[in-house]
């Protein structure tokens, strides 16, 4: 079930969703983490989402360029984000894989600066640009834009 993936894209948080569906923020909780969800469970939740229920239990989550979500994200951010991942579909899991490389190489980097100087300041560079792809990662959960390719 996608109940994760569909709550964070609306912005929600698992007690926002608990209240508007009036179920419990541990439900909430079990079914996100693998529980299956009852039937009741799963109309409520499908009613507070404006899904159906077949949507809920789809097991990947596409995000259709066409989306309300990414035709309401300003252009600057569809280009800032184009731009840094060189894909026009960006995906989470390069957002996530990016960050990490770029902390792993920047405290390499920063290692190798006690010996030679221009390396600490690459190491600097690259810590930054960790941090910056780690800003375009939550930008990209808060606006709900990734694409996941179906498999």
């Amino acid at each position: 079930m996608i109940l994760k993936e569909i709550r964070l894209s609306r912005h929600l948080t698992q007690e926002q969703l608990a209240e508007i569906s009036g179920l419990s923020a541990r439900t909430i909780q079990r079914i996100e983490s693998g529980q299956q969800a009852s039937l009741e469970s799963q109309k409520c939740l499908a009613a507070a989402l404006d899904l159906s229920i077949d949507d809920l239990q789809q097991e990947t989550f596409d995000m259709n360029r066409q989306s309300e979500q990414w035709a309401q994200l300003p252009l600057f951010l569809k280009i800032w984000f184009m731009f840094h991942f060189l894909q026009a579909r960006p995906r989470r899991d390069t957002a996530l894989r990016i960050p990490c490389l770029a902390h792993i190489a920047g405290f390499l980097f920063c290692l190798l600066g006690f010996w030679h100087e221009a390396a600490l300041a690459g190491g600097l560079i690259m810590l930054a640009t960790a941090y910056l792809f780690q800003l375009l990662r939550w930008q990209g959960d808060r606006y709900g834009i990734w694409y996941e390719a179906p498999e």
